[in-house]
């Protein structure tokens, strides 16, 4: 009789524990993997594979299918593989998109379908406000968060007049209304520059001519790597303090700039050297499997995939129930890189924001962590949402 009600026991638990769905849930990735800015979308692609590996082909013990696309930074083409990833391959959810004027057209065209977007970067104040979506759920922060915690410490710090520059694009600007919300001293420049520009001579010769007591930029990629060595070259490195979010200085950049960027200051959400068991794992499996130190973007491309993980895991698989599957996304049960992490209402990170410094270990120039801006830090448009 104990026999029988043991085995009855058993096959009770087997029967409420989530099945896994027997076809792989396919994921679309879009992102930038040539032509400018093609090493932050690499290092997406690569963190995301990485969890996927680290599960031997799964995420949440699901068989997935990740489907990776080049966007060419090009909207209309980003917007053209969406539409194939969601008709023809039938991709129940779609990420990796770099760039927030892209983002701002494909996010969207995905909710509108019934898919679920998760978004690894671009986080646009228009999707964390008033253009929210239950569907869409970004997992790195929004556009501001950095720039603010950079204008927080550049005034905490007593600049009283701060030279700022961005790309004319959507990040651009939340980038440096971020860095003003916080920041309450003069500027003295406030300049938007060409997406993709490599040449800074006309801006670092006003710059120059403007006599600021430090310089704020926002300049991703290749942008920021072009900037530096010619604000080096121009002999202003040490002269005028330069001050940033990660995005200008993570690792990716960091190496072909050099020693230019030694000793800057800049903001993240994430670095190597937080100390919990995830990010430990993240780090060495991924300069082990990629024979390079993580970036920024990696980690964010990691933690989109353990997040997603998470919601399958929960739903046995069951990315088409769109309700299971919408709550498990939101309720977040994954041990992020960075610790502690929440979303808010509008389904954006709420989480500490750090200050941190370019250092040397050895001959690799890298970023270590000095001090915290922000603590459970949340976007400014979270107001606006009204989900």
């Amino acid at each position: 009789m104990k026999s029988r009600i043991l085995v009855l026991a058993a096959l009770s638990a087997i029967l409420a524990a989530p099945t896994l769905a027997a076809e792989p849930v396919k994921i679309g990735m879009i992102t930038t993997l040539s032509g400018g800015g093609s090493a932050l979308g690499i290092a997406i692609r690569d963190g995301f594979q990485l969890a996927i590996d680290q599960e031997g082909g799964k995420l949440g013990g699901q068989a997935v299918e990740l489907i990776v696309e080049d966007d060419g930074r090009k909207p209309e083409k980003a917007v053209e593989l969406a539409t194939r990833m969601l008709e023809r391959d039938k991709a129940d959810i779609l990420t990796g998109i770099v760039w927030s004027n892209l983002a701002i057209a494909v996010v969207p065209k995905v909710t509108r379908a019934g898919a679920f977007y998760i978004s690894p970067n671009a986080g646009p104040s228009l999707l964390a406000g008033k253009g929210c979506n239950a569907n869409y759920f970004n997992v790195a922060w929004q556009n501001d968060n950095l720039h603010e915690a950079v204008g927080q410490y550049v005034n905490d710090k007593g600049f009283k007049k701060v030279y700022i520059m961005a790309p004319n694009y959507p990040a651009g600007k939340d980038a440096l209304k971020g860095f003003k919300r916080f920041y309450t001293g003069g500027v003295a420049g406030e300049v938007y520059t060409k997406l993709g520009q490599k040449d800074y001579a006309a801006e670092i010769a006003a710059l120059r001519d403007a006599k600021p007591d430090a310089v704020f930029f926002f300049l991703p990629g290749g942008m920021g790597i072009s900037f530096l060595k010619q604000f080096d070259q121009a002999g202003l490195t040490g002269a005028i303090p330069v001050f940033g979010p990660a995005f200008s200085f993570d690792q990716t950049i960091l190496g072909a700039v050099g020693d230019a960027a030694l000793g800057v200051i800049n903001s993240s959400q994430w670095n190597k050297d937080i100390d919990n068991a995830a990010n430990k794992a993240f780090v060495a499996d991924f300069q082990k499997a990629y024979g390079r130190p993580p970036s920024l973007y990696a980690s964010q491309g990691y933690d989109a995939a353990r997040l997603i993980g998470s919601a399958l895991k929960a739903t046995g698989g069951m990315a088409s129930d769109k309700d299971a599957f919408r709550a498990a996304l939101k309720a977040a049960k994954f041990d992020s890189v960075r610790g502690a992490f929440r979303f808010g209402n509008n389904n954006h990170p709420i989480q500490d924001i750090y200050v941190r410094q370019v250092v040397k270990e050895g001959d690799t120039l890298t970023n270590k962590i000095v001090a915290t801006a922000f603590k459970d830090h949340q976007d400014a448009y979270a107001g606006d949402c009204k989900m």
